[in-house]
């Protein structure tokens, strides 16, 4: 929340709430899972919840949107494309969120006044903020990672038409009424990268629904079968992560790579496979490519045996010699079969913000190797839960050699504590109450408020759309 102090989970009564949540893409993604479960938990609660979104492929998503469970409304697509010519993202992305923006004040002018939004979360894209302040509702903004740090700046060009993208991202989150983020390494980030802001956001950790992964696997779906390796005795270790670069995959592809090669007496006569899982859109050209990347990896510089299975694909099996098999978009229980069945789950990306997929192995007692850096920092315990390492091969190499070398009893005995740390840190109950407490207080007037902690105080929203559509006109004056 935007003050020092922290909010203590919900216990009180309290009036049900007209909740709405606007997220750009509602596809597969960390960020995805922690809006979702939030939506649920609220709506559980005896919240009324809906959902905007600008993209929403029912084959590509979440089961709560799809199946009945989440009112998802999708608009904001219909007059600016995801990109230009592959090119200009951030600014694509920008005006659907305002126009998305737009749709939502029309259909709340609509409704009756005791219809109209009680609260409005936004997420990822903080633009739309000032436009929808003329709700009336109290805007929470849920900050996963600064927007203007995810970005790679290598020419003076994008350098430049980044400055006003980054200044109306700073502007427009200072406009939210309250501000959460996803750890206290996020939350140290967020501070150092928006200077200007007097908010000091509240760490709200994401979670996961236990009943997602208490579920029994049935060994007999051919979804499940297809990842089954020929020799019950092959040992795997998993990667899950979207296909973008920023994820370093490459990381887990030089460490295995490197652990064969030493064929040290811990993996003689012993078969060992990579399994590469993840969030892949055929829309987005990052993830056909990067893809393309970590085969050629993986073939051209190490020659080892790779095998790819597209999303559904049950009528192919991965042959006996794959060595790194690769996975594009893996349902719900083929997530559950290969974390049940991989002695280690490796997450490499470097800063990253939180983290859900490593809480999620744990849960699963599945050990976790992750980098020395960002979220995981505050969910693994090194030696104990997992290892955290510095981001070089030859210290990868050697721990997961290391887990080869243990006991199965041992490997059992590590999951098992990463299982309680789960349970007692980041239960999906524990987060809604958290959450719900958030919200109650900030609908009854005890929370912080734009007024008392933006950065501009009562500014008008119509003089922030203003310098907004002037930042705009810049952006796309240096991207011709």
């Amino acid at each position: 929340m935007a003050s020092s102090g922290q909010t203590s989970p919900s216990t009180e009564p309290f009036t049900p709430m007209r909740i709405a949540f606007i997220h750009p893409d509602l596809g597969i993604g960390g960020a995805e899972r922690l809006v979702v479960d939030a939506a649920v938990g609220l709506q559980d609660l005896g919240h009324k919840v809906v959902m905007y979104t600008s993209h929403h492929d029912p084959s590509h998503c979440f089961e709560e949107t799809r199946d009945g469970t989440l009112k998802v409304q999708v608009g904001g697509n219909t007059i600016v494309p995801r990109t230009i010519l592959g090119r200009f993202y951030i600014i694509c992305a920008i005006l659907r969120n305002i126009h998305l923006a737009l749709i939502m004040i029309m259909l709340n002018r609509k409704l009756e006044e005791k219809e109209k939004f009680d609260i409005i979360i936004v997420d990822q894209l903080s633009v739309s903020i000032p436009l929808l302040r003329w709700t009336g509702a109290k805007i929470f903004f849920y900050c996963h990672f600064p927007d203007k740090l995810l970005t790679k700046r290598e020419s003076l060009l994008k350098k430049l038409y980044r400055l006003p993208v980054d200044f109306i991202e700073e502007l427009t989150t200072g406009m939210a009424d309250t501000i959460v983020v996803n750890s206290k390494f996020t939350a140290n980030i967020f501070q150092q990268s928006f200077q200007r802001l007097r908010q000091v956001p509240e760490v709200l950790y994401p979670s996961i629904q236990f009943d997602k992964f208490d579920r029994t696997v049935d060994l007999s779906l051919p979804e499940v079968q297809v990842l089954m390796p020929a020799d019950d005795s092959t040992i795997s270790f998993l990667s899950i992560n979207r296909y973008e670069r920023k994820k370093d995959i490459n990381l887990a592809i030089h460490a295995f790579a490197r652990l064969l090669k030493d064929n040290t007496s811990s993996i003689k006569d012993r078969k060992l496979r990579l399994i590469v899982a993840g969030g892949y859109d055929t829309r987005v050209t990052e993830n056909v490519e990067h893809h393309q990347e970590l085969v050629q990896l993986a073939e051209a510089k190490y020659g080892l045996n790779t095998f790819t299975l597209t999303s559904g694909q049950t009528d192919k099996a991965a042959p006996a010699d794959t060595q790194v098999l690769f996975l594009q978009s893996i349902s719900d229980i083929q997530k559950l079969f290969l974390l049940q069945t991989a002695r280690a789950l490796l997450y490499t990306p470097t800063n990253e913000h939180f983290g859900i997929v490593p809480v999620e192995s744990m849960y699963m007692k599945c050990p976790v190797v992750a980098v020395n850096s960002g979220g995981p920092t505050e969910s693994v315990l090194h030696g104990k839960t997992g290892y955290l390492c510095e981001p070089e091969e030859v210290i990868w190499a050697e721990t997961l050699n290391t887990l080869l070398k243990k006991s199965d009893q041992e490997v059992k005995e590590m999951g098992q504590a990463g299982h309680e740390r789960v349970l007692g840190l980041f239960s999906l109950k524990a987060f809604v109450s958290k959450l719900n407490g958030i919200l109650v207080q900030l609908q009854q007037g005890n929370g912080p408020s734009f007024e008392s902690y933006g950065m501009f105080g009562s500014v008008h929203p119509i003089a922030i759309f203003s310098v907004i559509a002037l930042a705009l006109s810049i952006i796309i004056f240096y991207a011709k």
